[in-house]
């Protein structure tokens, strides 16, 4: 297992959820949820700087059958301005098929209900695919998922 802190992306529409794991690369954790918009790969880029982060994690979404439709093409145009925006740490690309359904039934099991939970649903399920990589990497010692070229524009 490489070590060093990892964070976990989560890339919605309107918010983004982030999670970070422990140096020694067994256990996820939430940070925070950024807005999607103006400012949002440069806050991406300094929670990275203050957490001394060695790689970025991003969820793919995939449909169950494993194709990729538009919203994972966003996701791919997201990842490789994230990977512009943070270089030279490297950025990957890990399957996400239902993280964010996984984080509202575990939120949802916990007791919490409207406003509160969706504020929080991003930052779980960003826990949900960084813990899977991280689980990943643990039982294959493999990198997990595909990296991400940078984009020039």
């Amino acid at each position: 297992m490489r070590s060093g802190v990892r964070l976990g992306i989560d890339p919605g529409d309107a918010r983004i959820g982030v999670a970070r794991s422990d140096p020694s690369g067994f256990l996820a954790t939430p940070v925070e949820t950024v807005r999607r918009g103006k400012g949002d790969l440069r806050r991406i880029a300094q929670i990275l700087a203050e957490e001394e982060a060695v790689e970025v994690v991003v969820g793919l979404p995939r449909s169950l059958s494993g194709g990729e439709g538009p919203a994972a093409a966003k996701v791919r145009e997201f990842a490789a301005r994230l990977a512009r925006a943070v270089a030279p740490v490297p950025v990957r690309l890990c399957d996400e098929r239902l993280t964010t359904v996984s984080a509202e039934a575990m939120l949802r099991d916990r007791g919490q209900k409207g406003r509160k939970r969706r504020a929080v649903v991003d930052q779980a399920a960003a826990v949900l695919i960084l813990q899977h990589a991280l689980d990943t990497e643990r039982a294959s010692g493999l990198a997990p998922g595909e990296i991400v070229e940078e984009t020039h524009e």
